[in-house]
Protein backbone atom coordinates (compact mmCIF):
# COMPACT_ATOMS: atom_id res chain seq x y z
CA UNK A 1 0.00 0.00 0.00
CA UNK A 2 1.69 3.63 -0.94
CA UNK A 3 0.63 5.32 2.23
CA UNK A 4 -0.24 9.15 2.35
CA UNK A 5 0.74 11.84 4.50
CA UNK A 6 -2.35 12.09 6.29
CA UNK A 7 -5.79 10.45 7.56
CA UNK A 8 -8.62 11.76 9.06
CA UNK A 9 -9.82 10.43 12.42
CA UNK A 10 -12.59 11.62 14.56
CA UNK A 11 -12.21 15.56 13.13
CA UNK A 12 -8.77 15.38 12.88
CA UNK A 13 -6.21 15.32 10.17
CA UNK A 14 -3.65 12.79 11.45
CA UNK A 15 -0.55 11.50 10.30
CA UNK A 16 -0.98 8.26 8.58
CA UNK A 17 1.46 6.03 10.94
CA UNK A 18 -0.25 7.70 14.04
CA UNK A 19 -3.80 6.92 13.02
CA UNK A 20 -4.06 3.80 15.69
CA UNK A 21 -7.30 2.30 17.62
CA UNK A 22 -6.78 0.29 21.01
CA UNK A 23 -6.91 -3.22 20.81
CA UNK A 24 -9.78 -3.89 22.46
CA UNK A 25 -11.89 -1.79 20.22
CA UNK A 26 -15.17 -3.12 20.24
CA UNK A 27 -15.01 -3.36 16.62
CA UNK A 28 -12.29 -5.61 16.64
CA UNK A 29 -13.88 -7.81 18.56
CA UNK A 30 -17.44 -8.28 17.28
CA UNK A 31 -17.05 -6.86 13.56
CA UNK A 32 -19.81 -4.13 13.92
CA UNK A 33 -18.63 -1.57 11.20
CA UNK A 34 -19.42 -0.10 8.27
CA UNK A 35 -17.03 1.40 5.52
CA UNK A 36 -17.51 2.57 2.02
CA UNK A 37 -14.78 2.42 -1.12
CA UNK A 38 -14.90 5.61 -3.18
CA UNK A 39 -12.65 6.81 -5.90
CA UNK A 40 -11.56 10.10 -6.97
CA UNK A 41 -10.02 10.26 -10.63
CA UNK A 42 -7.57 12.55 -11.36
CA UNK A 43 -8.65 15.48 -13.90
CA UNK A 44 -7.44 18.25 -15.91
CA UNK A 45 -8.70 20.48 -12.88
CA UNK A 46 -7.44 17.80 -10.46
CA UNK A 47 -8.84 15.22 -8.40
CA UNK A 48 -12.57 14.50 -8.37
CA UNK A 49 -14.40 12.40 -6.29
CA UNK A 50 -16.67 9.93 -7.91
CA UNK A 51 -20.86 10.36 -6.58
CA UNK A 52 -19.18 11.41 -3.25
CA UNK A 53 -23.21 12.01 -1.73
CA UNK A 54 -24.56 8.75 -2.71
CA UNK A 55 -21.38 6.88 -1.01
CA UNK A 56 -21.78 9.02 2.00
CA UNK A 57 -25.48 8.46 1.94
CA UNK A 58 -25.00 4.70 1.78
CA UNK A 59 -22.57 4.49 4.39
CA UNK A 60 -25.29 6.40 6.93
CA UNK A 61 -27.34 4.22 5.80
CA UNK A 62 -25.39 1.38 6.70
CA UNK A 63 -25.06 2.68 9.78
CA UNK A 64 -28.57 3.32 10.38
CA UNK A 65 -29.11 -0.66 9.99
CA UNK A 66 -26.68 -1.78 12.37
CA UNK A 67 -27.71 0.60 14.83
CA UNK A 68 -24.41 2.55 14.71
CA UNK A 69 -25.22 6.85 15.46
CA UNK A 70 -23.41 8.69 13.06
CA UNK A 71 -21.48 11.69 14.70
CA UNK A 72 -21.05 13.40 11.98
CA UNK A 73 -23.92 14.50 9.27
CA UNK A 74 -23.81 13.88 5.54
CA UNK A 75 -22.32 17.47 4.63
CA UNK A 76 -19.56 17.19 7.27
CA UNK A 77 -18.39 13.85 6.08
CA UNK A 78 -18.70 15.08 2.48
CA UNK A 79 -16.27 18.01 3.58
CA UNK A 80 -13.95 15.83 5.52
CA UNK A 81 -13.59 13.64 2.16
CA UNK A 82 -12.44 17.08 0.42
CA UNK A 83 -10.27 18.40 3.67
CA UNK A 84 -7.71 14.93 3.31
CA UNK A 85 -7.41 14.99 -0.64
CA UNK A 86 -6.50 18.37 -0.19
CA UNK A 87 -3.87 17.93 2.51
CA UNK A 88 -2.22 14.89 1.03
CA UNK A 89 -2.50 16.33 -2.73
CA UNK A 90 1.46 16.43 -2.60
CA UNK A 91 0.79 12.69 -2.38
CA UNK A 92 -1.28 11.95 -5.28
CA UNK A 93 0.23 11.16 -8.84
CA UNK A 94 -2.80 8.94 -10.13
CA UNK A 95 -6.27 8.01 -8.98
CA UNK A 96 -7.24 7.59 -6.08
CA UNK A 97 -8.97 4.98 -3.78
CA UNK A 98 -10.97 6.58 -0.45
CA UNK A 99 -11.55 4.64 2.89
CA UNK A 100 -13.97 5.66 5.27
CA UNK A 101 -14.77 3.45 7.74
CA UNK A 102 -17.62 4.25 10.83
CA UNK A 103 -16.66 2.01 13.69
CA UNK A 104 -16.55 0.67 17.71
CA UNK A 105 -13.51 1.73 19.55
CA UNK A 106 -12.28 1.09 23.19
CA UNK A 107 -14.47 1.05 26.31
CA UNK A 108 -16.87 -1.33 26.63
CA UNK A 109 -16.59 -5.24 25.97
CA UNK A 110 -18.99 -8.25 25.73
CA UNK A 111 -21.71 -8.52 22.72
CA UNK A 112 -23.98 -5.52 23.40
CA UNK A 113 -22.26 -2.57 21.66
CA UNK A 114 -25.34 0.28 22.54
CA UNK A 115 -22.47 2.13 24.96
CA UNK A 116 -19.36 1.84 22.95
CA UNK A 117 -17.91 4.91 21.42
CA UNK A 118 -18.07 5.61 17.68
CA UNK A 119 -15.32 6.63 15.99
CA UNK A 120 -14.74 7.65 11.76
CA UNK A 121 -11.50 7.15 9.87
CA UNK A 122 -11.10 8.37 6.79
CA UNK A 123 -8.22 6.87 4.41
CA UNK A 124 -6.81 7.98 0.99
CA UNK A 125 -4.19 6.15 -1.23
CA UNK A 126 -3.16 5.84 -4.96
CA UNK A 127 -4.57 2.01 -5.95
CA UNK A 128 -4.94 0.88 -9.19
CA UNK A 129 -6.99 -1.70 -10.58
CA UNK A 130 -8.56 -4.05 -7.87
CA UNK A 131 -8.15 -6.84 -10.44
CA UNK A 132 -5.03 -6.21 -12.04
CA UNK A 133 -4.30 -4.08 -15.69
CA UNK A 134 -4.23 -7.11 -17.34
CA UNK A 135 -7.95 -8.18 -16.05
CA UNK A 136 -9.39 -5.26 -17.00
CA UNK A 137 -7.81 -5.25 -20.58
CA UNK A 138 -7.76 -8.72 -21.43
CA UNK A 139 -10.78 -10.58 -18.25
CA UNK A 140 -9.68 -12.85 -15.55
CA UNK A 141 -10.85 -16.21 -14.31
CA UNK A 142 -13.63 -16.66 -11.86
CA UNK A 143 -15.16 -19.88 -10.18
CA UNK A 144 -18.32 -20.37 -8.43
CA UNK A 145 -17.46 -20.25 -4.80
CA UNK A 146 -18.76 -23.53 -2.75
CA UNK A 147 -20.06 -20.43 -0.23
CA UNK A 148 -23.33 -19.06 -0.50
CA UNK A 149 -23.70 -15.52 -0.38
CA UNK A 150 -24.80 -14.70 3.20
CA UNK A 151 -28.73 -15.01 3.47
CA UNK A 152 -31.01 -12.26 4.28
CA UNK A 153 -32.71 -14.35 6.73
CA UNK A 154 -29.20 -14.09 8.81
CA UNK A 155 -27.61 -11.36 7.82
CA UNK A 156 -28.34 -7.77 6.21
CA UNK A 157 -26.73 -7.45 2.63
CA UNK A 158 -27.91 -3.85 2.65
CA UNK A 159 -25.52 -2.55 4.81
CA UNK A 160 -21.97 -2.21 3.87
CA UNK A 161 -20.73 -3.62 7.22
CA UNK A 162 -17.12 -5.32 7.90
CA UNK A 163 -19.04 -8.71 9.07
CA UNK A 164 -20.03 -9.42 6.17
CA UNK A 165 -17.20 -9.36 4.25
CA UNK A 166 -15.86 -12.92 6.22
CA UNK A 167 -18.06 -14.59 3.79
CA UNK A 168 -16.33 -13.03 1.01
CA UNK A 169 -12.58 -13.18 2.17
CA UNK A 170 -13.12 -17.05 2.40
CA UNK A 171 -15.26 -16.92 -0.89
CA UNK A 172 -11.73 -15.06 -2.24
CA UNK A 173 -9.39 -17.36 -0.97
CA UNK A 174 -10.97 -20.51 -2.19
CA UNK A 175 -11.14 -18.89 -5.38
CA UNK A 176 -6.81 -18.32 -5.28
CA UNK A 177 -5.97 -21.09 -3.94
CA UNK A 178 -7.52 -22.86 -6.77
CA UNK A 179 -5.90 -20.74 -9.06
CA UNK A 180 -8.66 -18.06 -10.11
CA UNK A 181 -8.92 -14.34 -9.74
CA UNK A 182 -12.16 -14.17 -8.19
CA UNK A 183 -15.07 -15.85 -6.87
CA UNK A 184 -18.61 -15.79 -7.77
CA UNK A 185 -20.63 -16.41 -5.21
CA UNK A 186 -24.74 -18.10 -5.49
CA UNK A 187 -27.46 -17.38 -3.32
CA UNK A 188 -29.21 -19.52 -1.02
CA UNK A 189 -31.19 -20.57 -3.55
CA UNK A 190 -28.88 -21.42 -6.12
CA UNK A 191 -28.90 -18.05 -8.30
CA UNK A 192 -26.24 -15.75 -8.91
CA UNK A 193 -25.38 -13.56 -6.03
CA UNK A 194 -22.45 -11.09 -7.00
CA UNK A 195 -18.80 -11.46 -6.70
CA UNK A 196 -16.40 -11.47 -3.22
CA UNK A 197 -16.36 -7.64 -3.50
CA UNK A 198 -18.15 -6.91 -7.00
CA UNK A 199 -21.43 -6.99 -8.67
CA UNK A 200 -21.77 -8.81 -11.62
CA UNK A 201 -23.16 -8.43 -15.59
CA UNK A 202 -23.62 -11.09 -18.51
CA UNK A 203 -25.08 -9.91 -21.82
CA UNK A 204 -27.15 -12.02 -23.83
CA UNK A 205 -28.73 -11.87 -27.70
CA UNK A 206 -27.66 -8.35 -27.33
CA UNK A 207 -29.42 -7.69 -23.64
CA UNK A 208 -27.34 -6.56 -20.26
CA UNK A 209 -28.50 -8.60 -17.69
CA UNK A 210 -27.77 -8.35 -13.80
CA UNK A 211 -29.20 -9.46 -10.70
CA UNK A 212 -31.51 -7.94 -8.57
CA UNK A 213 -30.79 -6.02 -5.29
CA UNK A 214 -32.88 -9.62 -3.37
CA UNK A 215 -29.75 -10.24 -0.94
CA UNK A 216 -26.99 -7.90 -2.24
CA UNK A 217 -25.65 -4.59 -1.35
CA UNK A 218 -27.39 -1.92 -3.75
CA UNK A 219 -24.33 -0.89 -5.65
CA UNK A 220 -23.44 2.62 -6.70
CA UNK A 221 -20.74 1.27 -9.63
CA UNK A 222 -23.76 -1.09 -10.80
CA UNK A 223 -26.05 1.44 -10.96
CA UNK A 224 -24.28 3.55 -12.78
CA UNK A 225 -23.09 1.10 -15.22
CA UNK A 226 -27.11 0.59 -15.97
CA UNK A 227 -27.33 4.65 -16.62
CA UNK A 228 -25.00 4.02 -18.87
CA UNK A 229 -26.08 1.41 -20.74
CA UNK A 230 -29.35 3.32 -20.96
CA UNK A 231 -28.13 6.19 -22.49
CA UNK A 232 -26.13 4.13 -25.25
CA UNK A 233 -29.50 2.88 -25.89
CA UNK A 234 -28.97 -1.00 -25.04
CA UNK A 235 -31.44 -3.05 -23.35
CA UNK A 236 -31.46 -4.30 -19.70
CA UNK A 237 -33.14 -6.87 -17.93
CA UNK A 238 -32.87 -6.79 -13.93
CA UNK A 239 -33.87 -10.51 -12.87
CA UNK A 240 -32.07 -13.85 -11.69
CA UNK A 241 -28.90 -15.40 -13.28
CA UNK A 242 -28.28 -19.32 -13.01
CA UNK A 243 -24.87 -20.24 -13.24
CA UNK A 244 -25.18 -22.44 -16.48
CA UNK A 245 -26.72 -19.25 -18.23
CA UNK A 246 -23.29 -17.89 -17.60
CA UNK A 247 -21.55 -20.60 -18.98
CA UNK A 248 -23.27 -19.67 -22.46
CA UNK A 249 -23.41 -15.82 -21.93
CA UNK A 250 -22.17 -13.42 -24.80
CA UNK A 251 -19.99 -11.41 -22.20
CA UNK A 252 -19.49 -11.56 -18.63
CA UNK A 253 -18.19 -8.54 -16.34
CA UNK A 254 -18.07 -7.22 -12.77
CA UNK A 255 -18.04 -3.98 -11.05
CA UNK A 256 -17.30 -2.12 -8.16
CA UNK A 257 -15.83 0.82 -7.17
CA UNK A 258 -12.31 -0.79 -6.15
CA UNK A 259 -12.59 -3.52 -9.59
CA UNK A 260 -14.43 -0.42 -12.11
CA UNK A 261 -15.64 -2.72 -15.21
CA UNK A 262 -13.38 -5.56 -15.04
CA UNK A 263 -14.45 -8.60 -18.15
CA UNK A 264 -14.70 -12.24 -16.76
CA UNK A 265 -13.18 -14.91 -19.89
CA UNK A 266 -13.53 -17.83 -17.54
CA UNK A 267 -16.13 -19.46 -15.19
CA UNK A 268 -15.61 -22.87 -14.07
CA UNK A 269 -12.95 -23.97 -16.64
CA UNK A 270 -15.81 -22.44 -19.26
CA UNK A 271 -14.70 -20.17 -21.42
CA UNK A 272 -17.56 -16.85 -21.67
CA UNK A 273 -17.95 -15.59 -25.49
CA UNK A 274 -14.92 -15.49 -26.73
CA UNK A 275 -12.10 -15.69 -24.10
CA UNK A 276 -11.74 -11.73 -23.72
CA UNK A 277 -13.87 -8.35 -23.37
CA UNK A 278 -16.61 -8.65 -25.44
CA UNK A 279 -17.83 -5.55 -27.69
CA UNK A 280 -20.34 -4.31 -25.16
CA UNK A 281 -17.63 -4.57 -22.08
CA UNK A 282 -15.45 -2.51 -24.23
CA UNK A 283 -17.91 0.81 -24.71
CA UNK A 284 -19.37 0.49 -21.37
CA UNK A 285 -15.54 0.24 -19.78
CA UNK A 286 -14.73 3.52 -22.07
CA UNK A 287 -17.94 5.59 -21.32
CA UNK A 288 -17.11 4.58 -17.45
Amino acid sequence: MKESQYIWKDGKLVPWAEATTHILSHTLHYGNAVFEGTRAYMTKKGLAIFRLKEHIRRLLDSAKIVCIKSPYTQEELEKAHIELLRANRNDYHGNVYIRPIMYLGYGVMGVSHINAPVSVAIAAWEWGAYLGEDGINNGIKVKTSSFVRNPTKAMMGKAKVAANYLNSQMAKHEALSCGCDEALLLDDNGFVAEGSGECFFIVRNGKLVTPPYDNTLESITQATTIELARDMGIPIEQRRITRDEVYIADEAFFTGTAAEITPVRELDARVIGNGKAGEMTKKLQEAF
